[in-house]
């Protein structure tokens, strides 16, 4: 069963209507759930979504509401790689993230991309431990591709008047200058193609943060951006969100050099729902750009898109 969503305004009009054979299960799927919402952005757009619901999972911390999900104790993937490298316990289940309070809690600024076949295909990939490393950055750099033109529609526009070459006037829009990007080091590298590749000038800033051997703790040991980035948007590229610590140490060393959160856009790949909600709960203005909120994240991406695994 598929739930339909009319879409307001600010949703975008590219890749949202989808058809697929996939049906969740009737235990899976009941009247009335509340559904997150989706990943919006030109106000000039307007279209009508289907989104399947059965492709987003959630946990939630035991000081939560003990009824909103039910299930065990989780661990991640792996415990090495390009997320958040440290272990996550946490109670989980098979019910969606709408029927949790974790999406009360997060509400809008968690946008996931409409979900259809061609996203799922490329998760499946990129989570199988039998897929080459060519299969699997093939679909990684698709599947950044799709997260970063989405991230691009979370930008502001004006509209502008332009000439066709019959010599007819037609009403557009246009993004705004003052934009850049900033890769988390070293799995956030892997997404600063699929950035460039959609805007060929753009600046990116980069940050270099390393648990401590003696702590555990997240420590920032780089970080160098464009000098004028306090007045500019954004676009903080993490692939792999697990704990959130990684992403909330990179926001900091941000606001230190003067840019505020309610114009960073985070976009990643999979997400936790312990690592959006840390995030949003340290930064309540920002925004997270997602295909995926699941208990356990593909923490091994970064080894194996660059060939270290």
């Amino acid at each position: 069963m598929a739930t339909e969503l009319q879409c307001p305004d600010s949703m975008p009009c590219h890749n949202q209507q989808v058809n697929s054979a996939s049906t969740p299960s009737p235990e899976q799927l009941r009247p009335g759930d509340p559904i997150l919402d989706h990943a919006g952005g030109n106000r000039a757009s307007r279209a009508k979504v289907t989104l399947l619901t059965g492709h987003t999972h959630c946990s939630l911390p035991a000081e939560l509401d003990a009824g909103a999900c039910v299930g065990s104790s989780l661990n991640s993937e792996s415990n090495s790689g390009s997320g958040d490298s440290s272990s996550y316990d946490a109670p989980a289940g098979n019910s969606f993230l709408g029927d949790c309070e974790l999406s009360r809690q997060i509400g809008a600024q968690l946008k996931l991309l409409p979900m259809n076949d061609q996203i799922r295909e490329l998760q499946t990939i990129i989570r199988d431990k039998t897929a080459s490393r060519g299969d699997f950055m093939f679909s990684a750099d698709r599947l950044i591709r799709l997260v970063v033109e989405e991230g691009l529609n979370q930008l502001p526009y004006t509209e502008c008047m332009v000439t066709t070459p019959t010599g007819y006037k037609y009403e557009g829009v246009k993004f705004e200058k003052g934009n850049c990007g900033v890769s988390i080091m070293r799995s956030g590298e892997a997404m600063e193609q699929g950035l460039r590749d959609c805007c060929r000038s753009i600046r990116i800033g980069k940050i270099l943060i390393q648990s401590d051997e003696e702590t555990q703790r997240a420590k920032v040991y780089y970080a160098k951006f464009p000098p004028d980035i306090y007045r500019r948007k954004v676009l903080l590229m993490y692939p792999i969100l697990s704990t959130g610590n990684t992403v909330i140490e990179a926001v900091k060393v941000l606001i230190e050099h003067g840019v505020q959160p309610s114009v960073i856009i985070l976009l990643s790949l999979f997400s936790t729902p312990h690592g959006a909600k840390s995030i949003i709960q340290e930064f309540p203005e920002i925004t997270i750009l997602t295909t995926e909120v699941h208990p356990v994240a593909p923490t091994h991406f970064g080894q194996k898109y660059f060939g270290t695994d």
